[in-house]
């Protein structure tokens, strides 16, 4: 063997090495991160490992830290208040004013139920005197149905928000991944 081909063979191997020991790395953080019960992203396992984010998407890697994410959010683990971008968080002072007109609300919507709580006694009290038990049955059933029905219905509404809010955070998360790329992409053209 020349010296040439020793140089580049050593070469080689230290590579390989290097390869060897960040996906180590990138595998090191996962599990950290899991057992810390951290929500899991690409960005942050790259970060934790001290390697790219490329890395992080690259075949081998992006098998496990996928299969981590789905067991978070089958467990349903949130993200923290660091997952949250700068630009998307929100002031103190703007959390006191939403909180004072919540509250304002809150009240508005108390003394309102109560106006139309009297009025529907009121109502109910006159029908009461016209209407037989058998009508009065049917519309309590008829109600509970109804009722059932919202109740399904809001659960279901809910289900959907946090399902979308989840595909939003990881949409988020691989356009930053991307867009980091892109710019190493830029860098090196």
């Amino acid at each position: 063997m020349t010296g040439h081909e020793t140089r580049a063979a050593a070469l080689k191997a230290a590579r390989e090495r290097d390869s060897q020991d960040k996906r180590r790395r990138v595998l090191e953080a996962l599990d950290s991160l899991q057992r810390a019960g951290t929500k899991i992203t690409f960005a942050k396992v790259a970060k934790e490992a001290g390697v790219s984010n490329w890395l992080a998407y690259s075949p081998g890697m992006r098998e496990p830290i996928e299969a981590a994410r789905r067991r978070q959010e089958e467990l349903g683990i949130e993200a923290t208040v660091g997952a949250v971008p700068p630009q998307s968080r929100v002031s103190v002072a703007s959390l006191k004013t939403d909180l004072s007109l919540a509250q304002q609300q809150v009240k508005e919507l108390r003394e309102e139920r109560n106006r139309l709580r009297e009025r529907l006694r009121i109502q109910l009290g006159t029908e009461l005197n016209h209407t037989d038990t058998s009508e009065l049955t049917a519309q309590v059933e008829e109600l509970n149905r109804a009722n059932a029905a919202l109740t399904r219905s809001l659960q279901q509404a809910q289900a959907d928000n946090k399902a979308l809010r989840a595909t939003i955070e990881n949409l988020e998360d691989d356009l930053t991944a991307a867009r980091q790329s892109l710019r190493k992409m830029m860098r090196a053209t």
